[in-house]
């Protein structure tokens, strides 16, 4: 059997984190991979190759990132944790020509921190709590990435996929359907972590969109996003009342939205009765250009 990462066992793990007297930090959402076999298959569902500058958050120990130099022609890896730089010198240190590591909160990256460096490919084991963040923000921050593909908490990869009209789709669904779309996932057990986490986790694949309309430039789909946080500001409302909810809040623009609200829903062939939860991310599009013809997004 084909090994892709040195490091993905307990014992490897176990040895590298003694090495340097570590240990796996809750607060962090340390959750060390320990299944090659795992690592194998998020290679396979990236398609990671030599044409690929990856770009990684979270690295840890190195377990992902020793597989995906073998494969990507470039990796650049941001982590928080100042304990792993020492780390990953060591656990990297044959492959360090074709590695970048950037010694900063994720959430923080800017393009100036790549050094140069162009991500074709967003390919990570994702701290948990802002793993749904860092994705929608990276499609909209880097706009070069043409594919995610993640290890989330299994909740979150259904929120990513979930269909209008179920109980797991809301306006994060509909914010990252208006850029990427999924096209593979497979489950992972609690057992190929080191320690073994209190929740499922999934492997999701998101491909960025190329088959917007031609008039759904950035403009429409940042209104269409308000437009989403507005519908949904009021689950259980009608949209209607969920936006007059949302937008009375907003001062003098949300007053003039509000005024130009029955025009906006009657372009977009949107009855005010109807629930957000129920319109699918090419009606919020819809939507999103309604509003800057017939009201004022800002």
């Amino acid at each position: 059997m084909a090994e892709f990462s040195t490091l993905a066992t307990p014992s490897a793990t176990r040895a590298v984190l003694q090495r340097f007297g570590l240990a796996p930090k809750k607060a962090l959402g340390q959750n060390f991979l320990v299944n090659d076999t795992v690592i194998g298959r998020i290679l396979d569902l990236s398609e990671a190759n030599e044409a690929d500058t990856v770009l990684e958050v979270g690295p840890g120990i190195g377990t992902l990132t020793h597989a995906l130099l073998q494969h990507a022609g470039f990796v650049v890896s941001v982590e928080r944790d100042e304990t792993l730089p020492e780390v990953l010198e060591y656990t990297l240190a044959e492959l360090r020509h074709r590695f970048l590591l950037v010694k900063k909160d994720g959430l923080d990256l800017k393009e100036a921190d790549l050094a140069g460096h162009v991500p074709t490919k967003l390919i990570a084991n994702l701290p948990y709590g802002v793993a749904a963040t860092i994705v929608l923000d990276y499609l909209v921050r880097f706009s070069s990435l043409q594919s995610v593909t993640v290890m989330v908490q299994r909740e979150v990869a259904e929120r990513m996929a979930a269909e209008p009209g179920r109980k797991d789709y809301g306006a994060y669904t509909v914010k990252l359907a208006l850029r990427a779309m999924p096209v593979g996932s497979f489950a992972v057990s609690r057992n190929d972590f080191m320690p073994p986490p209190h929740v499922d986790s999934t492997v999701i694949r998101l491909n960025r969109r190329d088959d917007l309309p031609a008039w759904a430039d950035e403009a429409v789909i940042q209104a269409a996003c308000l437009m989403a946080d507005a519908a949904f500001a009021s689950r259980r409302k009608t949209i209607v009342n969920s936006c007059k909810t949302y937008f009375a809040s907003r001062g003098a623009s949300g007053a003039h939205i509000l005024e130009a609200l029955p025009q906006i829903l009657e372009a977009a062939d949107v009855s005010p009765r109807t629930r957000g939860e129920t319109l699918p991310p090419s009606t919020y599009l819809l939507l999103g250009r309604s509003l800057l013809e017939n009201g004022d997004e800002t």
